[in-house]
């Protein structure tokens, strides 16, 4: 660390104050098993992954974009908000089709970063537990002139940073931080054009960040690590980087896929016989032509689950998804190149097999591997560790499982804020789905939203 930076730039400070509204749903519902088939076409919100990209390209170009359909959840919050604080000019409306989307247009500035910090007083920017703001702005602010601070709550703080801060002080760049992780001072110096190695075994989030901000930078990056070359997440940044060359003044967000893994997912178990064997549920607009790698997972799981599944090489979060459809499955299935879940929102590895446990599923945990034998489960209270997508799987779960009752449901709002009311809307819109509250109260309506 550079002994002229006072060490109290790192302590914990309170977060900047970022206007996510107030989360009314309560610390913990049920989910009651539906009792007759469902015909539904759900819409899924937009795409977490490809709304922070295109936000990024947007505010770095050189021109004035609309992004339509955007998703509009914490972790897109975050980096609008971050963009603003950077000086950027972004104006939010609302989608008049799905509640979770915005119109979102974005005036580039052609390269520059327009504000920035001073060393005794750096600007502080807020990522939440938001993974791609994190990486992403890391790389996007050693463009600005100045002096940025990023943190994030405490498990950001415990997710890994080194690799990208080691690609970024390759090329030039000033990063202070104890750990090489958050929280961490970078100081920006403007473009300077270089080359660097970045290894995406922890997470492909280190080389999008540096690709986004390549062109402006006058980058050269050399991707390696796990299957480097054919890296989904890798592959859709490159992918929306030539798209955002040839775009119009707007530019349109496809739903996202992980999300939308739990509407094909209820589906897939409601029609695991019993009443609601004749069940058809679908996702509404579902990309022919797709960039993330779990739109996959429909093909992925039918009819039956696999005799395995990687998160390396089959699907990306999704897998979640699909390890907890395996107790319903023909056959044992082994989901292996887990170890990125590790290091994510939660462990979720470990979270994976003790909740599932919990309702009496038969899970082994080898390495980064988990091997899941099909058998009856039961309910159990799930814990969810702060997790949205643990939240959301386990809800599905609880379509087909009596007595499956979800805590602190609302951090769903990180990527899918009104899911619980997609699940309880009338079909065929909704699956129609009832949700009560500890007391026993069906919730419905603005009830199931977390804000």
């Amino acid at each position: 660390m550079h002994s002229q930076i006072s060490a109290s730039i790192f302590r914990c400070q309170t977060p900047p104050e970022i206007p996510f509204s107030r989360v009314p749903l309560p610390d913990l519902i049920e989910i009651e098993p539906l009792q007759a088939p469902v015909q539904a076409a759900v819409r899924a919100p937009g795409s977490k992954s490809i709304t922070n990209r295109a936000l990024v390209l947007a505010a770095l170009g050189g021109k004035t974009v609309t992004l339509s359909g955007a998703l509009w959840s914490e972790d897109t919050q975050v980096m609008v908000d971050c963009l603003q604080r950077l000086g950027f000019d972004l104006d939010v409306q609302p989608d008049p089709e799905e509640r979770s989307n915005r119109a979102i247009r974005v005036r580039g500035a052609g390269g520059e970063i327009p504000r920035a910090g001073t060393r005794e007083q750096p600007l502080e920017l807020f990522v939440g537990n938001a993974g791609t703001a994190a990486r992403f702005l890391a790389a996007m602010v050693c463009l600005g002139r100045g002096f940025y601070r990023l943190s994030g709550v405490e498990r950001m703080h415990q997710r890994p940073q080194a690799a990208l801060f080691r690609a970024l002080r390759e090329l030039g760049g000033h990063i202070d931080s104890f750990n090489d992780r958050l929280p961490a001072v970078i100081e920006g110096r403007g473009p300077q054009a270089g080359q660097c190695t970045v290894s995406i075994a922890e997470s492909s989030q280190f080389a999008s960040a540096l690709l986004l901000a390549a062109n402006v930078g006058g980058w050269k990056i050399n991707v390696v690590g796990e299957n480097a070359e054919e890296s989904p997440y890798v592959a859709m940044t490159t992918a929306l980087l030539e798209q955002f060359q040839n775009a119009g003044d707007t530019f349109a967000i496809e739903p996202d896929s992980s999300s939308a893994s739990y509407i094909w997912a209820a589906g897939w178990l409601l029609r695991r016989g019993g009443a609601t064997a004749g069940s058809q549920i679908s996702v509404q607009q579902w990309p022919e032509f797709f960039l993330q790698v779990d739109t996959w997972f429909p093909k992925r799981i039918e009819p039956n689950l696999p005799a395995q599944l990687s998160r390396l090489n089959d699907l990306g979060d999704s897998i979640m998804t699909a390890i907890v459809l395996a107790p319903f499955g023909d056959r044992p299935v082994r989901f292996t190149d887990l170890g990125r879940l590790r290091v994510q929102e939660c462990e979720r590895v470990a979270a994976l097999r003790a909740e599932l446990g919990k309702c009496g599923a038969h899970v082994r945990e080898i390495g980064d591997t988990l091997e899941i034998v099909p058998g009856p489960i039961h309910g159990a209270e799930i814990e969810t560790y702060n997790d949205h997508r643990m939240a959301m799987c386990f809800a599905t779960l609880g379509l087909k499982v009596p007595g499956i009752k979800i805590k602190d449901p609302s951090c769903v709002k990180k990527t899918f804020p009104d899911f619980f009311q997609k699940l309880a809307a009338a079909p065929p819109s909704g699956l129609g789905a009832i949700i009560r509250n500890a007391a026993g109260r069906v919730l419905g309506g603005d009830d199931l939203l977390p804000e």
